[in-house]
């Protein structure tokens, strides 16, 4: 969701470019203002994506505007004047819309503007989860990677861990809670005192026993301890919530 800003100091200019955005069902008006330096402070206080913005405002120009957010956010012109239009698109702005702006002008300006997100969207770097751990080798000094989307449950014996991925199993000298820190919540669980599981390897539940996809002769009994914790996982992802 794009969320838009739109600043103009007439109001009925307002309500069309408000009108419109509501008509554009990725679009999302947070706030409106006829008062740029209000604008300013809208800013900085909420959450704001996109700007329609006016140039030609008592106290502050829209190509001042542009310069005194300094990239904060996108902007879109909204404006009667088409001279300042080489001067806008020098400041980076997304579009140059000129009054009275044609619905289909508008919508050309706002797919512009989502293609534009939904590429900066793509090029961010996964949310800071690790793809993998590493493990202590059979011989001192050496370690042993592992995918985590390899991993399709990790039981514990006694002071060593079995990671199992698929036939593979790899001993690990360390703790069922050491590894359990390491690994991301949103793909591990512990179903109990001695297994952890990889939730996106998961076919089937049925009541306390669980059955994974690549592992068919494991059969996981989920500890009293865990199960609430595990089930409430479980509601959240049905597909008839």
């Amino acid at each position: 969701m794009i969320n838009c800003l739109i600043i103009d100091d007439e109001q009925p200019a307002i309500e069309i470019i408000e009108d419109y955005v509501k008509k554009v069902p990725y679009m999302k008006c947070v706030a409106t203002t006829t008062n740029p330096v209000e604008g300013l402070a809208i800013i900085n206080k909420e959450n704001i994506n996109l700007v329609f913005l006016d140039i030609q405002m008592p106290y502050l120009t829209g190509i001042d505007f542009v310069k005194a957010i300094q990239g904060k956010c996108k902007v879109i012109f909204t404006t009667a004047y088409d001279k300042f239009a080489i001067e806008g698109f020098e400041l980076d702005i997304i579009d140059y819309l000129l009054k009275p702006v044609p619905f289909t002008r508008f919508l050309k300006a706002a797919q512009k503007a989502f293609d534009i997100f939904e590429t900066e969207e793509n090029k961010k770097p996964a949310a800071g989860l690790p793809n993998y751990i590493m493990l202590r080798g059979d011989t001192k000094g050496s370690f042993v990677k592992v995918e985590l989307t390899d991993i399709d449950y990790i039981e514990a014996t006694g002071n060593y861990v079995c990671v199992v991925c698929g036939n593979k199993k790899i001993i690990a000298h360390t703790k069922m809670s050491t590894l359990e820190n390491l690994l991301p919540a949103e793909q591990f669980i512990r179903v109990q005192k001695s297994y952890i599981v990889n939730i996106f390897k998961i076919a089937t539940i049925n009541g306390n026993s669980i059955k994974l996809k690549n592992n068919e002769k494991a059969d996981i009994i989920i500890g009293s301890t865990y199960k609430e914790a595990f089930l409430e996982i479980v509601r959240n992802r049905l597909a008839d919530n």
